[in-house]
């Protein structure tokens, strides 16, 4: 492994990543490289680098996964060492040996370290040398699919089917009967293939309710280890993280120097150097055992970083260049509490949709929400205008709060949450914000089914109030009828009324929903006066103050408050979304006159719901399917979506077959409902 100082670095990555390392890189005077595929030429980690080289086509494969394009890059720019950032090449061993033979230093730890970590299998086997516990599992090299199922059969269900060169949740699933087993195997290893070009699995037995707790360990090459504490990262989707914070809570002085001990144990057994994280499921009785390593910076890494007062990417830059870690053990304490929210471009109530688009705004007003600006961090790779591609993982940012303790960070979290405005894209800002507010979340009851536990609280749609409705109303009829558009209420003379003032009757409902509406009505006497709602027999009186940006301030009945407010959607239709930190309202506004409470018939085609490839085609055609039947298999931003029948009948045709590329609203089959 290559060492040497260096004065300019490439960041092989993208995204918020690349610009994170790129800012600690400026900070400590390196210049500093990018590299971009076609599909990135004028995204943000591009634009904020001293230089950028392109590197090839949109696919990762092609781009940001080919080593002679990024050591290329390298020579071509002068850069002395690389940054890896997360995911792509940065666990990739056969990268650092080529780096090695470039003689360009690999921010990040030895090829037979990643090695080593890299094959879960094997790394099992080293950690049972090191005394560090496991959890029960079948680890072997045997990978017949008999076999496979026979393992887990033996272990007990639920087991976890696990990538075993695998990470960030591709190519894994918890199978929960033998029945279920050979389907989730097939898919774990299309998974596996497409992101690591390797399908071998291993299984482990699913604890029912454990924590998932990690470990942040630092090693130099003068023999010294470290741990910078835990993290919990309990909440997840799909396997991959939502809310992490740090320190894990519940833990006591004793459990956290035993799992500290054991992570760098665990890093001094292969020959860690560098930043890497130490994972352990944990139990309720204490007992914590080891799931994986990570040889490489962690997402999560900023509620370290908080807590600690250490910039872990200048550790892991000067460990690079071959010096000394900064602190020993004794030297790194705690200070208050921190949480990092994921914010990803994916749809919640689409189950977890990845969404595509053009950010037309992506603003976090921090003064104007009241929040210190050392207590809030927001690393993200796009800024307004950026376009989100299929090509890519869906997350955009991270938001990242600090507090005295645990409750006082959480309700900064959920302040700064509402101030984010992200317009454009769909994202799970909202429900960031649901989870955060969750009762079990603040009581932080954690384990790793958090979500699907608490499933019908997170994504149960929850009543309007009479001021809800009267905000929304407020908002609609000011917005519309200060921009006169054509379809503007206040273009039309229908509301007019003899000896009465101008009254406008419209309709919010939930967009679930839009049977249940609620009709308001406004008057007033003219531009300079209040609004006077009338909603069933409940009357108000309404006044809006625009403030910054999407900010206003709602006056109603005396009672002032404050909150993010937009109005989105065209024609008759427009969506509502009002954002304050008990959370996010989106309402449905309509013409009172044109509100449908008929049912729709079931579609006879199906669209693609995002940019993606089709993967498999999974019935044929004339095939009898029942409601909510697997009909095919799409892939975007490395995840897999199975695409089912709306109703019971039959697909008459499919118009693309498995390999093609299709864009967001593709007719993708027609279908014939039975009857």
């Amino acid at each position: 492994m290559t060492t040497a100082r260096f004065d300019t670095l490439l960041v092989a990555n993208r995204g918020e990543i690349a610009c994170r390392v790129m800012r600690t890189a400026r900070r400590m005077g390196l210049r500093t490289v990018a590299v971009y595929s076609d599909a990135d030429a004028n995204a943000r980690h591009v634009r904020e680098a001293d230089e950028a080289v392109r590197i090839g086509p949109a696919a990762a494969r092609d781009s940001y996964l080919n080593i002679e394009a990024v050591v290329e890059a390298a020579r071509r720019s002068g850069a002395g060492a690389i940054h890896p950032g997360y995911g792509f090449l940065s666990e990739n061993g056969a990268f650092v040996e080529a780096l090695d033979a470039a003689g360009i230093v690999f921010v990040g730890p030895p090829a037979a370290a990643i090695a080593a970590m890299g094959d879960k299998s094997a790394a099992k086997a080293r950690m049972a040398n090191a005394g560090v516990p496991l959890v029960p599992g079948y680890h072997g090299h045997d990978q017949d699919d008999v076999l496979l199922r026979r393992e887990a059969d033996k272990i007990g269900y639920p087991v976890l089917l696990k990538a075993s060169a695998g990470g960030g949740g591709k190519g894994m699933r918890v199978v929960e009967s033998s029945a279920d087993f050979q389907a989730a195997l097939d898919s774990c290893r299309r998974e596996s293939r497409a992101a690591f070009g390797d399908d071998r699995m291993l299984i482990e037995k699913y604890l029912i309710q454990p924590r998932h707790v990690e470990v942040q360990v630092f090693c130099d090459r003068h023999g010294n280890g470290v741990y910078l504490f835990e993290r919990d990262c309990s909440v997840q989707r799909r396997h991959q993280k939502v809310l992490e914070e740090a320190p894990a809570p519940g833990m006591t002085a004793e459990l956290r120097r035993e799992m500290g001990d054991a992570a760098v144990r665990a890093a001094q057994e292969i020959g860690y150097v560098g930043a890497g994280t130490v994972e352990f499921l944990l139990d309720a009785s204490g007992a914590f055992y080891f799931m994986e390593m990570n040889t490489r910076l962690q997402v999560e890494h900023p509620v370290t970083e908080m807590i600690t007062g250490q910039d872990l990417v200048e550790w892991q830059l000067r460990v690079a260049m071959g010096e000394a870690l900064p602190c020993t053990q004794d030297e790194l304490t705690i200070s208050g509490h921190s949480f990092e929210a994921r914010l990803y471009a994916e749809d919640p109530d689409q189950d977890f949709l990845p969404a595509t688009g053009t950010l037309a705004r992506f603003a976090m007003d921090l003064e104007g929400a009241g929040l210190d600006p050392q207590r809030v961090r927001l690393d993200s790779g796009v800024e307004s205008g950026d376009v989100v591609s299929m090509h890519y993982d869906p997350m955009l940012a991270k938001l990242i709060a600090h507090g005295d303790d645990r409750d006082q960070a959480l309700a900064t979290l959920n302040r700064a949450l509402a101030a984010l405005d992200v317009q454009g894209v769909v994202t799970n800002r909202a429900f960031l914000q649901r989870l955060a507010t969750h009762p079990a979340f603040k009581a932080a009851e954690l384990d790793t089914r958090f979500i699907e536990r608490h499933h019908a609280t997170l994504f149960a749609a929850t009543p309007c109030s009479i001021d809800e409705y009267a905000s929304a109303a407020l908002i609609a009829l000011d917005q519309l009828g200060r921009e006169r558009e054509s379809d503007s209420p206040w273009d039309r003379h229908d509301g007019f009324r003899l000896n009465a003032p101008h009254g406008i009757r419209i309709a919010l409902c939930d967009r679930q929903d839009e049977a249940s509406a609620v009709v308001v009505e406004g008057t007033r006497e003219s531009d300079a006066d209040p609004w006077c709602l009338t909603i069933g027999s409940e009357t108000l009186t309404a006044s809006l103050q625009p403030l910054e940006g999407d900010a206003v301030a709602i006056t109603l009945d005396g009672h002032r408050r404050r909150l993010q407010a937009r109005l989105v959607g065209e024609g008759e239709r427009h969506i509502i979304v009002m954002v304050d930190p008990a959370g996010e309202t989106r309402l449905l506004w309509r013409r009172i006159d044109a509100i449908d409470h008929g049912h729709h018939e079931v579609e006879s085609t199906l669209t693609a719901p995002m940019h993606g490839i089709v993967v498999a085609l999974l019935v044929e055609p004339s095939q009898p399917v029942e409601k909510g039947m697997p009909l095919m298999v799409m892939e975007a931003m490395k995840m897999e979506h199975t695409l089912t029948a709306p109703a019971d009948g039959q697909v008459a045709s499919f118009h693309f077959a498995a390999g093609d590329t299709v864009g967001q609203g593709d007719v993708l089959l027609e279908f014939t409902p039975s009857g």
